[in-house]
């Protein structure tokens, strides 16, 4: 399977490249969101692209977008992305990792829920008893499972930049607390929901990261990906245990491989062997066919 590092739409403005979406503009209204093979890891870029993760992410994103419309209106427009540009050879990069959607103003923040302690909530948990801000019990472990789903939110940082998570009250500061609570009462909604779903699956969403944007009416929208192993920490059922973190459907063999690489997480990152791509690239379709098996 050929990887796709960057799309090269020549027929449509492009706005933005981030850690793994090229954005074009339609027209006024619309926008044509492409899903490279990009990874990222320690917020760096890495040279060698996931073969048919951008496909993995779409039809995912795409999955849970009709799941979830019940709860929040999302982006998507049903537009076919090979219907906006030009050409067989663009049509070939759009086809099954491209969504256009509407044009709307992203929040500038990112609504993170937990459901587990682990990662950089269990780090905060061990030093303060708190994760953002928010006490929590005493004597709990690693990947236990949280009284209740909590909202820790972030800023949005620029590629090569880290986020920083933030508090509620620094949330209500920068959207005002309607939109807050608004907020965050959509992104725990959407990860109680999705989360009941795929334990029936035998995955565990340990916790997952959504992004909002609203249109000009104030219209609170889902938008850019969804519960994908980009986004998300899915762990196989069958492997969980409280007190360590299990092995997750994401690009953890790339990360644990980056840790014992010697490389210093500046950029530029390391060349990643063929074996940890491949790995990463079945776990990202494992995450899928469980996910959508009938």
């Amino acid at each position: 399977m050929s990887a796709l590092h960057e799309s090269t739409i020549t027929s449509l403005p492009l706005l933005h490249r981030g850690k793994v979406r090229d954005l074009y503009e339609v027209d006024a209204q619309h926008l044509l969101i492409v899903q490279t093979d990009r990874l990222s890891a320690f917020d760096s870029i890495l040279p060698d692209p996931i073969p048919g993760k951008g496909e993995v992410l779409t039809t995912l994103s795409n999955f849970w977008f009709d799941k979830l419309r019940h709860i929040i209106p999302n982006h998507l427009t049903g537009i076919a992305p090979e219907s906006v540009v030009s050409g067989a050879a663009e049509q070939a990069q759009v086809r099954g990792r491209s969504f256009v959607t509407r044009k709307l103003k992203p929040l500038p923040i990112e609504a993170i829920v937990r459901g587990y302690l682990v990662g950089s909530g269990w780090k905060d948990y061990q030093k303060t008893g708190t994760i953002c801000g928010l006490a929590l019990p005493a004597g709990l472990l690693e990947a236990e499972k949280l009284p209740q789903p909590l909202f820790t939110p972030s800023t949005k940082a620029a590629v090569g930049d880290h986020d920083e998570n933030i508090s509620f009250a620094q949330a209500v500061a920068l959207l005002g607390e309607a939109r807050a609570t608004e907020v965050r009462d959509a992104t725990v909604a959407l990860y109680v929901e999705a989360a009941n779903y795929a334990a029936t699956k035998g995955i565990i969403i340990a916790d997952t990261k959504f992004e909002f944007g609203v249109d000009e009416a104030g219209q609170l929208y889902l938008i850019d990906e969804a519960l994908t192993p980009d986004s998300s920490r899915f762990w196989p059922a069958e492997a969980y245990k409280v007190g360590s973190n299990p092995p997750s459907f994401d690009k953890q063999f790339v990360r644990d491989w980056l840790e014992t690489s010697g490389w210093n997480k500046q950029a530029p990152a390391p060349h990643v062997p063929q074996d940890v791509l491949q790995k990463t690239a079945d776990k990202y379709h494992e995450a899928l066919q469980r996910l959508m098996a009938a």
